[in-house]
């Protein structure tokens, strides 16, 4: 099996601007990409068919949820966001409160928004080690104005739950997830996922 991912480390002299690593993404449209905030780049290769349809049907449910509430907008994981570390990342899902995004130029709208969403989730591949993806958990869960995150591990059918100032939390074989209050009424139906 291929490793899912390739870590490439830039001497400080080649080190890409914000806008060369958006171009660098853009025309690599096929990989997914992150930057650490040690400016570490992670190139993903795209995931296998069962995953790509599991992460669809997790967007799939925050979409309907988030077209009924209307108190904010989700994003798919082609989606890239700026931390505030420097760090460019991109949750398989996330979703973030209309009057938090509204406050964001349009120019900044349309690149890696700098800003980290209000909920992420993170999807493990079969070939993923767990650690980096609660490592990443963690570097979001550290970031202004995010309250929740979700890492869904199908091999052990657990999800990992992410909290600002509160220990991990290990739900076994949940049939569903609730995003309660953060969410209020997005229950996240487990079964299409496993």
């Amino acid at each position: 099996m291929l490793s899912s991912l390739l870590v490439i480390q830039m001497p400080p002299s080649m080190q890409m601007t914000d806008e060369q690593f958006f171009e660098f993404c853009q025309i690599n449209r096929d990989l997914r990409i992150e930057m650490n905030q040690f400016r570490e780049i992670s190139i993903m290769p795209p995931t296998g068919s069962e995953t790509g349809n599991r992460e669809f049907n997790i967007v799939g449910q925050l979409y309907v949820w988030t077209e009924k509430d209307g108190t904010g907008i989700a994003f798919s994981s082609s989606t890239g966001f700026t931390l505030s570390t420097g760090a460019k990342r991109s949750p398989d899902a996330s979703w973030i409160k209309l009057e938090r995004w509204k406050t964001l130029s349009s120019e900044q709208q349309q690149r890696f928004a700098p800003i980290c969403p209000d909920f992420v989730i993170e999807l493990r591949s079969p070939s993923d080690n767990l650690q980096p993806l609660k490592d990443k958990m963690a570097e979001y869960i550290k970031e202004p104005g995010v309250q929740l995150g979700w890492l869904i591990d199908r091999k052990h059918r657990r999800v990992y739950i992410y909290r600002p100032g509160q220990p991990e939390e290990c739900l076994e074989n949940p049939a569903q997830v609730s995003a309660d209050p953060i969410l209020p009424g997005f229950i996240l139906n487990m079964s299409k996922i496993w």
